[in-house]
């Protein structure tokens, strides 16, 4: 069955009847309309046809920008579709995965992608290393004072203060506190093994 798409943006106040219209005349059984930006997931007329696809069928849409103005999302989308062993077809570009020159043309999008993708990890990779040969570390930075945590791990390990005490006193979860009283005592623990 073929199944079509049509999306229209609304803040364009394009007109979706040019696009029903083609596919109508593409032969699609069912369609589905849905106005709003292709740059967002949340499209439920486009989840519609991907959540019945069946072996078989084919999504069907005027153009490629239609269905995402994203090339990630293109390509998760054209995923999904595949692992259902169902087909693509836009009738602009003349994309058809039902045959192989269709299949060939987005495998090539896709090792594009992957190339992207690669590209933004070395990338990410190289800054995080820079940042940190000039002394910068990622992630939050920690809530207690390393004078805050000896504080805690004192009254705790004395006995002046509960645990839950001490974590409402310095308005941190008790899973913190917890772990520094965890890792006091296995310090603790392995300097004493190291003394015998």
């Amino acid at each position: 069955m073929l199944l079509g798409y049509a999306r229209v943006s609304k803040a364009e106040g394009q007109d979706a009847a040019p696009q029903v219209a083609a596919l109508r005349a593409a032969g699609c059984g069912r369609l589905f309309q849905e106005a709003g930006p292709g740059g967002r997931w949340d499209r439920p007329e486009l989840h519609r046809p991907l959540d019945q696809l069946r072996p078989g069928d084919v999504v069907v849409v005027w153009k490629l920008d239609r269905l995402s103005r994203s090339l990630k999302d293109l390509l998760l989308i054209l995923e999904r579709i595949e692992q259902a062993k169902a087909g693509f077809r836009s009738l602009t570009e003349a994309v058809d995965t039902t045959g192989p020159a269709g299949r060939m043309m987005m495998q090539m999008l896709g090792a594009f992608a992957e190339y992207e993708r690669a590209m933004i990890r070395e990338r990410t990779r190289a800054g995080l290393q820079a940042a940190r040969t000039q002394g910068r570390h990622g992630g939050r930075r920690p809530k207690l004072t390393p004078a805050q945590r000896g504080e805690i791990v004192d009254m705790v390990l004395s006995g002046r203060k509960t645990a839950a005490e001490v974590a409402r006193l310095f308005g941190v979860h008790p899973a913190t506190i917890s772990r520094l009283i965890s890792r006091a005592r296995r310090l603790e623990y392995d300097s004493e093994q190291t003394l015998r």
